[in-house]
């Protein structure tokens, strides 16, 4: 069971359950749940991996909702579930404070649930947030899962939990469905799902490392299955089934999406995956169709919504960072997988999209806005500078970087100062040798972002599974006359 994509006056909701059954959800103001609203009822068949969500419309604002769903048999009216129970808060429709969390990377690298399970999400339930942003790699399907890892230290990981889905890779509609339903075993996950909406993006591992349409699957022995288009299809499907995700009737599928929280704050979620052009050099001189990471249709899409935004802050969850250089061939130090290309230059192959971006939004004065992103497996907070940059025609602007949940620990990316990007902060591990830390290590982070209701000051802070506060700071926001 879990929430998400809540805005001031409707949530989606979402359940999964073990055989095929109707649906019945109703939900309240009260958690006794007093003067119940019942929706329609929904059914749910292997054919939807029994799977199902809903809208729930017409909430009242800056409200805490209680909703629960009970399961009633297909086979047998007399069978009916125990009922399980989730909540959310809308979005306010007045200026009130606000918090949400951000983070991503859940299961990685072999990083499974051991004794003490995904810690970071109980970590994060302490703090109360409106939301949760999962900024992408939500499954790892390229990534199996042992019953133990040997550490650096003579030591052994022990996952307690392994399902027949996660001891291989997935290929098939069900083996990436099993990736999905492996995380939710999680107490940890489990229970924070049901106190805290989650709003989903995807990245690479939804499907495998690195992919865009030029992954070849060829020479891997691994995968039967060689159409990367075939791969992504399942993919996105699984991932649609098992996210509460809003569904968009003029693009079944379709991954990015604003998500209003009230006066003080719109959130604008971009997939920097599914209309990308291959993944190459990245040094082309003119935008091209392969040069692109957004596609057209997307872009157009944000720098409408961007202007139409009345909200104090703009926060652009983005799945991939802008600045850091990410090679697609890393041990080759080869081909393009991001934003940078490592040539410190003027923008060029996936730059210049970016550049065009980052110039409207200049001309456009569109000003109180940050992204936020994961993927790196380290956390940072980077500050874009143009007094700093080869490419100039841009407001400066924050990018906070936080994740693993559950994964590996790695080191640095290094910069590309196409866009100017300075290191404010940064934790990570060591690099070298020392790469792919266990959750064990206390290395996994989120961040914390707090809108002030009065005055509409934003603060951003870097935590770790311990709950540690790393770094803070805190924006003004420019107020037009």
């Amino acid at each position: 069971m879990q929430s998400g994509d809540v805005d001031a006056n409707s949530g989606v909701v979402w359940a999964q359950v073990n055989r095929p059954a109707r649906l019945y959800v109703e939900y309240s103001t009260s958690d006794r749940f007093a003067n119940a609203v019942r929706v329609a009822p929904l059914d749910v068949t292997p054919d939807t991996n029994l799977a199902g969500k809903l809208l729930l419309q017409g909430l009242p604002n800056d409200q805490e909702i209680f909703y629960r769903f009970r399961a009633v048999d297909l086979q047998d009216v007399n069978d009916l579930s125990e009922p399980i129970n989730g909540q959310f808060r809308t979005a306010p429709s007045g200026k009130r404070s606000i918090r949400f969390a951000w983070s991503g990377d859940t299961a990685g690298q072999g990083w499974g649930i051991d004794d003490e399970g995904m810690r970071t999400y109980s970590t994060i339930a302490y703090h109360r947030p409106d939301f949760m942003i999962h900024s992408g790699d939500t499954i790892y399907a390229d990534n199996p899962i042992a019953d133990e890892v040997r550490l650096r230290d003579g030591g052994v990981w022990k996952n307690r939990i392994v399902t027949e889905a996660k001891r291989d890779i997935a290929q098939t509609l069900d083996q990436f469905r099993g990736q999905w339903a492996y995380n939710l075993l999680d107490d940890h996950v489990k229970a924070f799902n049901a106190v805290c909406p989650v709003f989903y993006q995807w990245d690479d591992h939804e499907v495998l490392n690195n992919w865009s349409p030029s992954t070849d699957l060829r020479d891997d022995d691994r995968y039967k299955e060689k159409s990367i288009a075939t791969l992504a299809a399942r993919a996105s499907r699984a991932f649609h089934e098992m996210t509460p995700i809003r569904d968009v009737a003029d693009e079944p599928g379709r991954i990015y999406r604003k998500v209003s929280y009230g006066p003080l704050l719109d959130v604008f979620f971009i997939d920097l995956r599914s209309y990308r052009g291959p993944n190459s050099h990245g040094l082309d001189t003119e935008p091209t169709p392969e040069s692109r990471l957004l596609g057209e249709r997307q872009v157009a899409w944000l720098k409408r919504e961007l202007v139409r935004s009345t909200a104090t802050w703009k926060v652009i969850a983005c799945d991939l960072p802008i600045g850091l250089v990410i090679w697609d061939d890393y041990g080759n130090r080869t081909g393009g997988e991001s934003i940078s290309n490592g040539d410190n230059g003027a923008p060029r192959g996936r730059e210049l999209e970016f550049a065009d971006l980052l110039r409207f939004i200049r001309d456009a004065d569109i000003t109180n806005m940050i992204w936020l992103t994961a993927d790196v497996h380290y956390t940072a907070a980077h500050y874009y500078d143009p007094g700093k940059a080869k490419f100039r025609e841009f407001l400066p602007f924050w990018e906070f970087v936080a994740g693993p949940l559950h994964s590996g620990t790695y080191g640095p990316q290094e910069l590309d100062m196409t866009f100017g990007p300075q290191v404010k902060f940064m934790k990570a591990a060591p690099g070298g040798a020392e790469q792919n830390l266990p959750p064990s290590a206390g290395m996994q982070f989120f961040g914390l972002v707090d809108i002030d209701g009065q005055t509409e000051q934003l603060t951003v802070r870097l935590m770790d599974r311990n709950d540690t506060e790393l770094w803070r700071t805190t924006l003004d926001p420019q107020i037009s006359s």
